[in-house]
């Protein structure tokens, strides 16, 4: 997969040169690459911004590098794929964008070209995003229902949902199979040596060696957990996705919840 990154800070893009993606970059599993948005102006004090027609506060940034930037991306792009007519699909992480999920994670992670326009200000001048839609797939995407001064801090989180999703980043492919938000459900306690500790136990299901049961259980506490903390990914399961066993357990949760929530 190729990742271009546009951004007027590309230091802060360098914590994907660690772990897992940094090796993933290393064994060319991702190809990553970080355009300086400010590399597309000309002028001296490498202006990126200016003030917002129609008035108020704060600064928009500036259509002209925007453009240029794209273009680069687009021309370097398709010689590294080697394909003349290949296109990126563009995200543009903003708080009135598609909240991201991890669903999406996979979808994208299906994709061979991703690019991030990462705002700051008030956003970028909506003709650019007019203007990428001509020629390319974009979508404006959301971490949640806050503000951050940038999208530098999305692009961080949505690359390193997609990259861990690509084959050969995550040594043990099983260990994506059970985390959260995998078939709609959050993930289940998980508890290593010593068995007691400070007075707290090792559930004793865990240490049974019965495979069956331990499946079991770990299915019954990614049911409870999800009731107590995200009801609403309950309630958006399709019906099918229940067993009666699963239906016992979220019931008996809901008759009975904890005091506090798992």
């Amino acid at each position: 997969m190729r990742i271009d990154v546009i951004t007027i800070f590309p230091d802060y893009l360098a914590p994907l040169e660690l772990s897992l993606l940094g090796r993933a970059r290393e064994q060319g599993l991702l190809d990553l690459v970080v355009h300086d948005l400010r590399d597309f102006t000309h002028d001296r004090h490498r202006t990126v911004d200016d003030t917002p027609y129609g008035g108020g506060a704060g600064m928009v940034m500036r259509p002209e590098p925007w453009g240029e930037a794209l273009d680069e991306v687009e021309r370097a792009g398709r010689e590294a794929l080697r394909d003349p007519a290949a296109t990126p699909h563009l995200l543009v992480p903003s708080p009135s964008g598609r909240p991201f999920t991890q669903g999406q994670a996979h979808e994208l992670a299906g994709e061979p070209w991703l690019a991030f326009a990462c705002g700051r200000y008030e956003g970028i001048d909506e003709r650019v995003l007019q203007h990428a839609a001509a020629r390319w797939r974009v979508t404006p995407i959301s971490l949640g229902d806050y503000v951050l001064n940038g999208g530098e801090v999305a692009v961080l989180a949505i690359v390193e949902a997609v990259g861990r999703l690509l084959p050969g980043v995550v040594g043990n492919a099983e260990s994506l199979v059970e985390e959260s938000h995998e078939g709609g459900l959050l993930e289940y306690p998980v508890y290593t040596k010593p068995a007691s500790w400070r007075g707290l136990d090792v559930p004793d299901v865990l240490l049974s060696g019965h495979h069956g049961r331990v499946a079991r259980w770990r299915r019954d506490e990614r049911l409870r957990r999800t009731a107590a903390r995200r009801p609403d990914l309950l309630a958006a399961l399709e019906p099918e996705a229940l067993d009666a066993a699963d239906r016992a357990v979220v019931d008996g949760f809901r008759q009975a919840p904890p005091a506090v929530p798992e």
